[in-house]
């Protein structure tokens, strides 16, 4: 096992470095083609590695000496999935994962079992006995999904098993499991950007003449388009694509999805996607301008333009405002203070991101609770995490004699050194455009925060 983790950190430096160093950051997003499986399982492997390590620490930071975890196949505590190795598909018989803080000299800190006889209770029962835990986690919460996964069944097996001694030391900590999943290595980030940089790629030739053609392309066409060229990117994604024409109402009400209308010259387009790949998931939300025969950049409208400018403006006060160990609570409270200072109308609801589309880690607003998120608000904001900068502005469009929703959604990362946060792959600063047929083909770059 030692000298598998050495090759697998070898080959994680050899392929780390090799895209910290490539390409310029003034380009146009490009398709990022995914190593070969088998280097696909090394990278995760490896990865996987370094956040396993770290769980000592974890344990360490919230008081508790062990953490157990069980699971039999097709019903994972859903930790597992952050767990496994690259070429585990599910667990197998009963599959049981033990975790020390303080493991003795020449003890091992990190247990697995994949039984299913007697015989594994009295293996876990034999390291206890040795290492005497004041304290044994259990994922048993009772809000937190990430730190709720053990099953009824397993729950009242695991309580029989270990008898008095060691079930009257049970414990639930849900931040052991939520800062488990939510921290993210460093060198995970390479391999975000990359997957990053696809999603604005397949984006941005989604929302272009390639595909659309006005009168003609529906907005389902394009969401399937989105679809199809995710597979034969062999990546695959953790929701439907989401195309809609907007209009001065609110996507979260009615009336802005247009299914099966056609794309029209003059609308304003906007999707909601992700893709998955590296036991990663990215979320974007982009806008984009059909422009009419004769029209180039410069003709769209400019209150359109105000407000893809007044959306930027509350992403960087969202960001500006997440500060490390503050509740999503306070930081809705405060960016929204901040938002409305400005004159700015809208709603946040941002979210963490990376194992899951949804991830381990405190909500900063839902779209329907723009007061407070209960408990999920309450948790404080880790460091070294991914987040979904999710949130829409309205603004005046005089041109439309209409209020209109502006929505965007970037990912964001924790800059350690800065002490700051910075997007992962970049800020939509301009409008996606589908020109008219014929007409020679602009390229959406990337906006880089200073």
């Amino acid at each position: 096992m030692l000298q598998l983790n050495i090759v697998n950190a070898l080959c994680l430096q050899i392929l780390f470095s090799s895209i910290a160093s490539a390409g310029p950051l003034d380009t146009a997003p490009k398709y990022q083609a995914l190593p070969p499986l088998r280097e696909q399982a090394v990278i995760q492997d490896a990865l996987r590695d370094q956040r396993v390590s770290n769980i000592p620490h974890i344990l360490q930071k919230y008081g508790v000496d062990a953490w157990l975890m069980s699971q039999k196949e097709y019903a994972e505590d859903t930790v597992f999935w952050s767990l496994k190795s690259a070429t585990q598909f599910s667990a197998r018989r009963r599959t049981v994962q033990l975790f020390l803080a303080n493991a003795t000299a020449g003890v091992k800190s990190a247990y697995t079992w994949i039984d299913n006889t007697p015989k594994v209770w009295s293996d876990i029962l034999e390291v206890l006995e040795e290492q005497n835990p004041a304290s044994i986690a259990l994922n048993i919460d009772t809000d937190i999904s990430f730190s709720s996964g053990l099953h009824a069944g397993e729950y009242e097996t695991i309580i029989g098993e270990l008898g008095e001694k060691w079930s009257k030391k049970v414990v639930s900590e849900p931040m052991v499991a939520v800062e488990y999943i939510g921290t993210m290595v460093k060198e995970r980030l390479p391999w975000y950007r990359k997957l990053q940089e696809t999603a604005w790629a397949i984006i941005s030739e989604g929302f272009s003449e390639k595909v659309i053609t006005p009168g003609k392309t529906t907005t389902e066409d394009v969401e399937w388009w989105m679809r199809e060229k995710i597979q034969q990117l062999n990546y695959t994604t953790w929701f439907m694509p989401s195309v809609n024409i907007l209009d001065d109402k609110d996507i979260f009400g009615s009336g802005t999805e247009i299914k099966s209308g056609a794309i029209q010259y003059g609308d304003v387009l906007h999707v909601d996607f992700g893709v998955t790949a590296l036991g990663l998931n990215t979320d974007t939300q982009h806008l984009a301008y059909v422009l009419h025969p004769g029209e180039t950049e410069s003709d769209i409208p400019q209150g359109l333009l105000n407000g893809l400018k007044t959306a930027n403006r509350l992403q960087d006060i969202v960001k500006s405002n997440m500060k490390i160990g503050s509740s999503g609570n306070t930081i809705l409270k405060n960016a929204l203070k901040q938002m409305h200072s400005e004159g700015i109308e809208g709603k946040i609801y941002s979210h963490p991101i990376g194992d899951w589309g949804h991830s381990a880690g405190t909500l900063i607003g839902m779209s329907n609770q723009q007061d407070e998120v209960p408990v999920l608000g309450d948790l404080p904001l880790l460091d070294n995490t991914y987040y979904s900068v999710e949130l829409y502005a309205t603004h005046f469009v005089p041109e439309r004699n209409a209020t209109m929703y502006f929505y965007l959604e970037e990912d964001i990362y924790w800059v350690d050194e800065g002490k700051r946060w910075d997007w992962v792959y970049g800020q939509q600063k301009k409008f996606h455009l589908v020109r008219p047929q014929g007409a020679k083909a602009g390229e959406l770059f990337r906006v880089q925060s200073p």
